[in-house]
């Protein structure tokens, strides 16, 4: 999960090398992603009304619903 929203990022941003995610696991069933980026990107993470961070939330909780558990994506500013 953490390679495919780093995929992703990279892909959207100008600098692809300020793109960082750190996976944090509080409990056995849910997974915490926390995405940095350069601070002229985050914009282009976030997009329009925060459309592009939701599709990303939406395919994050598609593939840890396949592992039967729970993912949450913070982005950073």
């Amino acid at each position: 999960m953490k390679e495919f929203i780093e995929f992703i990022a990279k892909h959207l941003v100008d600098n692809p090398d300020g793109v960082s995610i750190e996976e944090n696991t509080p409990d056995e069933k849910t997974i915490e992603l926390t995405l940095k980026v350069g601070a002229d990107d985050v914009g282009k993470v976030i997009g329009k009304q925060g459309k592009t961070a939701q599709a990303m939330r939406t395919l994050l909780t598609a593939i840890a619903a396949k592992d039967g558990k729970r993912a949450i994506l913070k982005i950073l500013d």
